[in-house]
This record gives structure tokens, sequence and C-alpha cells, in this order.
């Protein structure tokens, strides 16, 4: 089962692939919690050199009281990540599969909730 679901933004450096994803993630009711700057972090803690890597922890809160609603310790699991990572023809956007992240969860009613934070995820990066 694939746990991601990827897009190339060609050409798209990550800084602009940063705000066109926060963008799009904003249009599906999703609001960027946290940022972390992987490439930074790394050189920072461990002096190590890697090409740009981000990690944006969003939410759509109205989703997120849903699922917490159904199963109270799905917590555990939130935010929805999304990575930008630098590549050499662009920025690769991936997020996380909610269906296949929870899939360990025996609720179905979660399941489905599940299956529309996905398809609101997909549209965000393809609006990217």
């Amino acid at each position: 089962m694939t746990y991601t679901y990827n897009r190339l933004l060609s050409g798209v450096a990550i800084d602009d692939a940063h705000m066109r994803v926060c963008d799009a993630l904003g249009t599906q009711g999703f609001g960027v919690l946290t940022e972390i700057d992987v490439k930074e972090t790394l050189k920072k803690k461990i002096d190590v050199e890697v090409d740009g890597y981000r990690i944006l922890g969003a939410c759509n809160p109205t989703m997120a009281h849903k699922a917490i609603g159904l199963e109270p310790r799905i917590g555990a699991m939130l935010p929805c990540n999304v990575i930008l990572r630098q590549m050499k023809d662009g920025t690769e956007v991936s997020a996380i599969d909610p269906v296949a992240s929870m899939a360990a969860v025996e609720n179905n009613e979660l399941h489905a909730v599940a299956g529309e934070v996905r398809d609101m995820l997909r549209a965000a990066i393809d609006s990217a």
C-alpha cells in the first residue's frame, strides 16, 4: 500500500513550492501548525549537508475534530504531514495518505473521515 501522494512541481524552487502548497492547503481548510526545515536542522545538529527538505504539519480543524470524536487517541497520528523535497528538476510534494496511516485502527467511521481528508490533501497538492 502506498503511504503518500506525490507530485513533482517541475522547475519550482522549494521556497516557491512552500508558498504554493501552503496556499493550496488553505483553500482546502488546512492550516500549517508546524514547519521543520530538515536541511537547516541537520546542518545545525550534526553538520550534515542535504538538499532542501521541509516537513509541514497540516491540520484541518473540522476533520481533526471529527476524527478525535470517533477515536480519542487518534491525535497521536495527527497532524497530516506534507513534505517538500528539492529535486534536480523541481520540488517534490508528498502528503501522507491518512487511509494508509490509519489502517491499523479498527473503526470504519474513522476510515471514512480519513478518506475525506485524503481527497482534500490530494486536491490541495494537485492545485499547488
